[in-house]
């Protein structure tokens, strides 16, 4: 980095030592009317999409967090929050792989977690959110986590992004080195400081900005384990490491927020605030079931938060239901740009942004494990309703617990997520004609996934769990294997 840009930075962190938000005097209405989802097509804005890694639903001010996110509540202050807003892969790869192709992970070959000793990734087929934004002329670059393949064949650089800076995958590998473009550059990054230096990367990628707009992926490591932060945020949120490393993922927002508005590119500027899946050891995902690896709302529900000034409306919550499916189709929609060539699953929510209506799903959503090979269906969703029809034998992602067998479930569960966001009450009994729709459009999807999802649903379908499963409950071995291990 050169002496003057590292001087700029320094100077940028010391303004913002405090973790202050952002002015209130800028919360307002906007300064020109909103926008319908149709009136936003075409208007090419800079597009900014940052995305955590294990970030609770329940981390967030703005989400009911006692955590001190001031940056972030201001960005849901001044645009659109989505209170129902779902990974449809509970896990770190694929859960990227499904926002940057708009497709399921488990039609784009990607694997739920990618190794160091990993020598593939998201097929080369698949055609990504740069990659269609590139045909727009916007310049890219892709800062921190990446995690879809680390051999230079699957890096940032050969899937549309013109340059990038970050770490191929996890912060719990090893090494972990840091690439800029396809060169490694460090060995092994300090992970204390990957935030700030994330940041840093950022800020010097948005002020080079040109005539021509841009897109930053940028996508931080916390509050993944072993979760760190830098000496100047340790120990500074009183609540634990956590919270010490929310707390500068926020600072990291105002720095961009505040760099968009001394450029004068806050009003063509599209920023949006995600997460990965839920949490993992640590982390609330608010009165939802489950954490990290479940199909439990807790391991799926992530915050959304999407703010462009002027624009969308200036504290604006939504309730419709969408997922992260959706991110490229509605991006992609408001840029002009063209969808690929294969059919994507998510659907175009820029009308959700703006407060108006969303697109008709005809499909419902489904959700895979995060486990094993990441083909096992468990649940899908149409709407608020939920249908659980697989749950493994035990609960996945713990240390030194492995998931068990996926089975299917004899007596299929079914939840109204609108009332029952904890997925406490089953009334499947009550709803009979509801679950047989749902698991009847699940049929009649499955074919269209590669042969692998194809044949691990039908061996599913052949495995039915102990008619002693209560409702509810992780599904237990059958009886006829409980029998066989007394």
């Amino acid at each position: 980095m050169s002496q003057f840009s590292r001087r700029r930075f320094v100077e940028l962190m010391g303004a913002t030592v405090g973790g202050m938000a952002l002015p209130e005097d800028s919360v307002g209405q906007p300064k020109i009317s909103p926008k319908s989802g149709e009136d936003l097509v075409g208007r090419r804005p800079n597009v900014i999409v940052m995305i955590c890694d294990d970030l609770g639903s329940g981390d967030l001010g703005c989400y009911g967090s006692d955590l001190s996110t001031p940056n972030l509540n201001h960005m849901a202050s001044e645009g659109v929050r989505f209170t129902r807003f779902d990974t449809v892969h509970p896990i770190c790869s694929a859960s990227r792989g499904a926002l940057l192709t708009g497709r399921y992970s488990t039609r784009t070959g990607t694997k739920p977690v990618y190794f160091p000793q990993d020598t593939d990734g998201t097929n080369l087929d698949e055609v990504m959110l740069a990659n269609l934004l590139h045909a727009q002329r916007y310049r890219s670059m892709c800062v921190g986590k990446w995690h879809l393949g680390s051999m230079p064949e699957y890096l940032p650089t050969s899937r549309g992004f013109d340059s990038y800076f970050g770490v191929p995958y996890s912060v719990d590998m090893h090494p972990l080195p840091m690439i800029r473009d396809k060169t490694v550059i460090e060995e092994n990054a300090d992970r204390a400081l990957l935030t700030s230096r994330y940041t840093e990367e950022a800020i010097r990628f948005i002020e080079s900005s040109s005539t021509d707009p841009f897109f930053l992926y940028l996508a931080y490591s916390y509050p993944h384990i072993p979760i760190n932060a830098s000496p100047r945020f340790k120990g500074r949120s009183k609540q634990g490491i956590y919270g010490d490393a929310v707390e500068e993922i926020d600072w990291s927002v105002g720095e961009i927020v505040q760099t968009l508005r001394r450029r004068s590119l806050d009003e063509n500027t599209l920023m949006i605030f995600t997460g990965d899946h839920g949490p993992w050891f640590q982390g609330s995902p608010g009165t939802r079931r489950g954490r990290k690896g479940t199909t439990y709302e807790g391991g799926c529900r992530v915050p959304f938060l999407a703010r462009w000034t002027g624009v969308i409306p200036a504290g604006h919550t939504c309730d419709e239901w969408a997922s992260n499916l959706d991110v490229l189709p509605t991006v992609t929609s408001i840029c002009g740009a063209s969808l690929p060539s294969k059919p994507v699953d998510g659907l175009d929510i820029s009308g959700l942004l703006t407060g108006g209506k969303g697109p008709e799903r005809h499909e419902p959503v489904l959700y895979f494990s995060g486990m094993e090979a990441g083909l096992n269906l468990q649940c899908a969703r149409q709407g608020g309703w939920k249908v659980r029809i697989a749950q493994y034998t035990k609960d996945p992602y713990v240390l030194g617990t492995p998931p068990g067998e996926n089975l299917l479930l004899t007596k299929p569960e079914l939840y109204y997520l609108n009332e029952d966001p904890g997925e406490s009450y089953d009334v499947a009994d009550l709803h009979p004609g509801i679950v047989s729709q749902m698991i009847q459009q699940v049929d009649q999807m499955i074919p269209t996934f590669p042969q692998k999802v194809i044949e691990t649903y039908n061996n599913l379908k052949k495995n039915p769990d102990s008619l002693s499963t209560p409702t509810g409950a992780p599904a237990r071995p059958r009886i006829t294997s409980l029998h066989q291990s007394n």
